[in-house]
């Protein structure tokens, strides 16, 4: 505990009462509430963070990649190197940048913070996020907005908030960057894209997104970073994408916390979901 100099001035003293009080207070419900793992629930010393052994599940994807949608390669493929899905259909988007691969660790995160209303977990998301987000200084004179995966207004009615706007406002909060969480919006509702293969993904979220009117000129020759926290098949990003684009936006990068490990071996993409929505 800190120890106070009754030797200081009045006024030094005066100043360090709030942030004594607050450590004081944070110590007295670290008794009550004792932090937990995000990903097992074990009580650890770090607010938000993993314990040893759940940290060393995470599955933090480094290496190798291709240059557009940043699925892993199995051996390095040199630079600018594309997978076979981006070499047949090219994704809309710039780049992908997911700091980790989806696993039973990310996913209690991920179904903690859209279903357990954890929205503090957008925060470790965001710190996360932050090693693999664009160096902003890449692009024009004017700074990358942060735009959101939108939900539609019935599932924001239903669950109270939209989980990657919550990462993009605490990326905004951690970069500086700006954020239009009004940018861009799902003009219709659409079913839960679990146990759907790719092309059903896209069909099913295909015409989904628009840019409302009045936002346009706000994107207009931007550079977009989409916020997300799962990136499953594309489907959504690239739909995502393409309205960003049609409305005037210059380019559009895809940000996530996790992401599925999609290999070009034409293997079912559900298998490896572990059950996420979007």
């Amino acid at each position: 505990m800190d120890q106070v100099d009754a030797s200081a001035p009045q006024s030094t003293l005066l100043a360090r009462l709030p942030a004594l009080a607050r450590k004081g207070a944070g110590g007295l419900l670290d008794l009550v509430l004792p932090r937990r793992c995000a990903g097992c629930s074990a009580i650890v010393v770090a607010d938000g963070g993993f314990c040893p052994d759940c940290w060393l599940k995470l599955d933090f994807l480094s290496g190798p990649a291709c240059a557009r949608c940043d699925v892993p390669f199995e051996v390095a493929q040199g630079d600018g190197a594309l997978c076979g899905a981006c070499i047949a259909d090219p994704p809309p988007f710039e780049r992908v940048h997911v700091p980790i691969g989806y696993g039973p660790e990310s996913r209690a995160l991920v179904l903690r913070l859209k279903y357990g209303r954890r929205t503090g977990l957008a925060r470790l998301m965001a710190q996360f996020i932050l090693p693999v987000l664009p160096d902003p200084d890449i692009y024009a004179a004017l700074p990358p907005l942060l735009v959101p995966v939108p939900l539609h207004r019935w599932r924001i009615w239903s669950r109270g908030f939209n989980q990657s706007a919550e990462i993009a406002r605490a990326l905004s909060r951690r970069t500086g960057l700006p954020i239009d969480v009004d940018a861009l919006v799902r003009t219709r509702p659409t079913a839960p894209l679990r146990g759907l293969g790719g092309a059903a993904r896209a069909k099913m979220v295909r015409g989904a997104f628009a840019v409302p009117a009045p936002a346009r000129p706000r994107i207009k020759d931007r550079s977009i970073y989409l916020v997300d926290d799962v990136y499953t098949s594309g489907a959504t990003a690239s739909a995502c994408a393409r309205a960003l684009l049609r409305a005037g936006a210059a380019r559009v990068a895809v940000v996530a916390f996790t992401r599925v490990v999609r290999r070009d071996d034409g293997g079912d993409i559900d298998s490896l979901t572990f059950a996420t929505d979007i």
